[in-house]
């Protein structure tokens, strides 16, 4: 009963806070709207429309001052360069065995047929048959169409800015792990690093480790760390207490526990960073093209900036079968539990999968030296089928109804719905507008996040690039307002039965392994260089997470809860509305935020199309030295999108504690 009663009263006291932030939620939108319609009728002081020029903090040139005092002064250019050379001296190996750079060792390249017998092996051994065709079918597909060179030029810097990730990672998320002040001064890091565009990660690359492969494998290495060094600490504080009591028992030194007992606890954990690790070079070195990183990426840009979209789409199915084979195999890598063989099996038996492999690879080497076309296929001899994609894609658009459609779209939606929008926001006074997102923060997260997001949001205002932030938000807002609009009803419906749910859930997955570049390839074949086609871009990238968490979520309600339902004789849509969306609500949050995260990468990458954002203005410093610039406008981003990130996810955190669903 004291149990009960103290439940109560700590429910009336949650009940009374949640009443006074709303009621202060409400006031701030009020005082917003006051000084929006003052804005209006013309009475509002300019000075309380936008911060003068003049009471804006030079940032840029601050941050400048401090970059090349570290850069010059405390020689820090001295030693990334003496770095760069070793850098160098490793990816110039990779490039020679993979597509024949004439460096060091002067032994490749290795042939095409080698590479896919040996993926099929590793296939074989880590999935099955399945596995076998898919990593062997990419590599085929890839020789075969003609992109062989370019796709080991990106896989020789992929093999190195992985495992230096890997290392790295590993190496930091151990030591968060030992020391928890380490770990609590790496985690605010750690947030912003993974809000960050991508664009504040290649610029500093470029000024400390030279334009191409070198700056790219740095630029990749940094992107990719961080989620490494959170799924080890992750991993290693979840580790059983009494599998270390064991280890203790048994005389391990700290060394050995680590080694011995830590990290094959903690092995689930440490490989999925692996395969975050993973898919994350694989979209941060395609996106490196922007600084000169030769490969699938730079062929991509070429080829979308010269409006050759059937050879922007044959490029694209290559890095989408890439990601899909390395997302698969790595995957398959953290399910797999080692083999273990009886005392006394011969060596041969117990490494028989890795002598075929390398059975295999002889074979084909020796295979290539008698025949051509099993080292490299010619131009003449692949299958490209580029113009004639492009002759589709040009009568496809050229049909009467497609072009009617899209016509309409994208006059429909420019004009009455997205310039209108983004007019309106620009309107809001940047006072008002602080107040309405603080208001939303506070209502949805409660005081502290409405303190973080008054904060974050006056320092975008005080960087003196606010109308650009407001663009980037508007696109973001708009895409992930059309998202949910598509993604939650597909989500909804396909909960419905197991066999839809999981089909949509492979599409998904499947999705998500798409460099973001691919996206943007429909959307400029369908919508041009527009409003639209930024925002469609977003859109189908951003509805990923929304479907795959509203379909887990619904079918994460627990059963009991629907068979009480039932008994009391609720209908289908009383069941949804009344039981299932309230339960699944906390986990179709994390996916909402999930969309609104990639919607704000999305929204850089989308630059390349044309727009008026902070995206634009990166994109912009990249052909120069503007470090203090180029910091400003990503910590711009990033700042916005960790206001929206800790108020849904401590909104999130509160409802599964409210509804007893756990953490």
């Amino acid at each position: 009963m004291a149990d009960i009663a103290q439940s109560g009263e700590v429910q009336g006291i949650q009940a009374r806070d949640g009443m006074s932030t709303s009621r202060l939620a409400v006031v701030f939108v009020a005082v917003a709207a006051v000084l929006t319609l003052a804005q209006y009728a013309g009475l509002l002081p300019s000075v309380l429309f936008r911060l003068p020029e003049v009471l804006v903090p030079p940032f840029a040139v601050w941050l400048d001052a401090i970059f090349n005092f570290v850069k010059d002064d405390l020689g820090l250019l001295v030693l990334t360069r003496t770095l760069t050379e070793g850098l160098e001296w490793i990816l110039d190996a990779t490039a020679n065995l993979l597509f024949g750079k004439r460096r060091w060792p002067n032994i490749g390249p290795i042939p095409w047929t080698s590479v896919a017998a040996v993926a099929a092996v590793v296939g074989y051994y880590l999935g099955g048959w399945r596995m076998a065709l898919l990593g062997a079918g990419t590599f085929i597909w890839t020789a075969l169409i003609g992109q062989w060179t370019i796709a080991m030029e990106t896989m020789s810097v992929l093999v190195v800015a992985a495992p230096l990730a890997f290392v790295i990672g590993l190496s930091l998320g151990i030591l968060a792990w030992r020391k928890p002040w380490f770990n609590r001064a790496l985690k605010p890091v750690l947030s912003v690093l993974q809000t960050l565009p991508f664009f504040t990660y290649l610029l500093p690359a470029v000024i400390f480790f030279k334009v191409g492969p070198t700056a790219g494998a740095v630029a990749t290495t940094i992107y990719a760390i961080p989620p490494m060094i959170l799924m080890t600490t992750l991993g290693l504080q979840k580790v059983p207490a009494e599998v270390v009591e064991a280890g203790e028992m048994s005389g391990c030194s700290r060394w050995q526990l680590l080694r011995h007992v830590y990290l094959p606890s903690a092995r689930r954990e440490i490989l999925v960073g692996v395969n975050q690790v993973i898919m994350l070079c694989l979209a941060m070195v395609v996106l490196t093209a922007f600084i000169g990183m030769p490969g699938l990426g730079a062929k991509l840009l070429a080829m979308m900036g010269s409006f050759k979209l059937g050879r922007s789409f044959e490029i694209g199915v290559t890095i989408v079968l890439l990601a899909v084979m390395l997302d698969r195999m790595s995957k398959a890598w953290v399910a797999k539990q080692p083999v273990h063989f009886e005392k006394g099996t011969p060596w041969w038996k117990r490494h028989l999968i890795a002598l075929i492999g390398v059975g295999l690879f002889v074979f084909f080497i020796i295979v290539s030296q008698f025949v051509e076309v099993a080292s490299t296929i010619g131009r003449r001899q692949n299958f490209s089928q580029g113009r004639e994609i492009d002759v589709l894609i040009k009568g496809f658009l050229d049909i009467n109804i497609v072009k009617t459609t899209t016509g309409f779209l994208r006059s429909f939606l420019n004009v009455q719905v997205l310039i209108p929008f983004r007019n309106f926001l620009l309107s809001i006074p940047t006072p008002a507008f602080i107040l309405l997102i603080v208001a939303f923060a506070l209502w949805l997260g409660g005081k502290k996040q409405a303190v973080l997001a008054g904060i974050f949001f006056s320092l975008v205002a005080l960087s003196g690039w606010w109308d650009r932030s407001v663009i980037t938000l508007y696109s973001v807002i708009s895409a992930v307002t059309l998202a949910m609009m598509f993604g939650l009803p597909l989500g909804i419906w396909a909960a419905r039965t197991e066999k839809w749910s999981n089909r949509i859930l492979l599409v998904c997955d499947t999705a998500q392994t798409f460099p973001s570049f691919v996206y943007l390839i429909p959307a400029i074949m369908l919508f041009g260089i527009t409003d639209v086609a930024i925002v469609f871009s977003i859109l189908i990238f951003a509805m990923v997470p929304l479907t795959r968490y509203t379909i887990e979520g619904l079918r994460s309600v627990p059963e009991e809860m629907i068979e009480a339902a039932d008994m009391a004789g609720a209908t289908r849509r009383q069941k949804l509305w009344k039981v299932q969306l309230p339960l699944a609500l906390p986990t179709m949050a994390v996916g909402f935020n999930q969309a609104i995260m990639f919607a704000f990468f999305m929204v850089i990458i989308a630059a390349f199309i044309g727009t008026q954002d902070l995206g634009q203005e990166l994109q912009r410093t990249l052909a120069g030295t503007d470090m203090g610039k180029n910091f400003v406008l990503g910590i711009c981003v990033s700042l916005m999108a960790l206001t929206f990130d800790l108020t849904i996810m401590k909104w999130a955190s509160d409802q599964k504690k409210m509804l007893g669903l756990g953490d």
